[in-house]
Formats: C-alpha cells, structure tokens, sequence
C-alpha cells in the first residue's frame, strides 16, 4: 500500500457536502483506504476567472493503484460530479488534485509528482502541514512546515474551526 495525500476544494453550491462526497466516491471501489483529513479552510480563490471563495482540505489515503490509475479516479470523479473542462481556470463543485505519492518523482505530460504548484500555494500547505508537518518534499528537500514558513502567498486562508471530513 502507497500513501498518497490529495488537495480537495469546491467553490461551488454546498462546498463542505462536495468535498464529503468526493470523498466517499473515492472510497466506493474498495481499493482507496482513506486514512484521514485535515481540517476544512476557507481560502481565497487563486487565478483569473475564479469568483467563489473555496473549501479546501487535504486527504491522507492508502492504495495498491499506481498514481496514474489515482489520477483517472480524480478526474473521473470530479466529471461525475459536474466539473467541467474549459479554458482556463473556473469556478467548480469538486477539485481533486494528486499531491504526493509515496516519495515518487513523475514528470509526464499526463502527471507531475509532487504536485509542481503544492510549494507555491498557502491552500494546499496549511492543511497539509496539519497532517504531515516533517515530510519532506521529495525535490525541495524541505519539511512541509518549512515551505509554509518561507511561503510567500499573500492568499487569505483561514481555518474552519470543528469542520472535518472523515473520523466524525
């Protein structure tokens, strides 16, 4: 089994219940073990075209699928929950992002692992700093913390205080 960490977001109708149910949908087949999340933010929408502000989190989970198989189940969850492709960036139901797999170093036109944005982007580290603080970045050589510490993303990002997605 392969520990592997995802970026969840929405920004679109019932933000908290999307990310509840993406998360349940990644379980349905039995081969993705959800193992925890962190807490629920409330973050700042990041690129042009983006209106509604977000809820984001981050998921641990346990897998025998490799990261492209991973990824074909992010992506086919996001299209069964309405996400639709387009030219640039807009608002979603449900974002599903691939962030780490184990210690793997990927570059492909179809994957890049460690996410190549997930040093550069306060919501993904502060919710990833919650679970894995002391993991290193498998490029970076830096600790999850410290990237959040030298991290200059003035994005606002505040912590939904009781709001979790799993182990309630």
């Amino acid at each position: 089994m392969i520990k592997a960490y995802l970026g969840i977001g929405s920004n679109q109708g019932d933000r908290v219940g999307n990310c509840r149910k993406a998360l349940v949908t990644l379980q349905r087949e039995g081969d993705i073990l959800l193992r925890r999340t962190s807490s629920l933010h409330q973050t700042e929408p990041v690129g042009e075209g983006l209106e509604g502000w977000f809820v984001n989190a981050v998921a641990e989970v346990e897998t025998e699928l490799d990261p492209f198989c991973l990824l074909h189940r992010l992506k086919g969850i996001e299209a069964e929950m309405g996400r639709r492709k387009g030219i640039g960036k807009t608002d979603r139901p449900i974002d599903l992002d691939l962030l780490l797999f184990g210690d793997c170093i990927l570059e492909s036109e179809e994957l890049v692992l460690p996410h190549p944005r997930l040093h550069l982007r306060r919501f993904v580290l502060e919710p990833l700093v919650e679970l894995i603080p002391w993991q290193v970045h498998p490029l970076l050589g830096q600790t999850m913390r410290a990237l959040l510490q030298s991290l200059n993303d003035p994005h606002w990002v505040r912590r939904m205080e009781g709001q979790v997605l799993a182990g309630e």
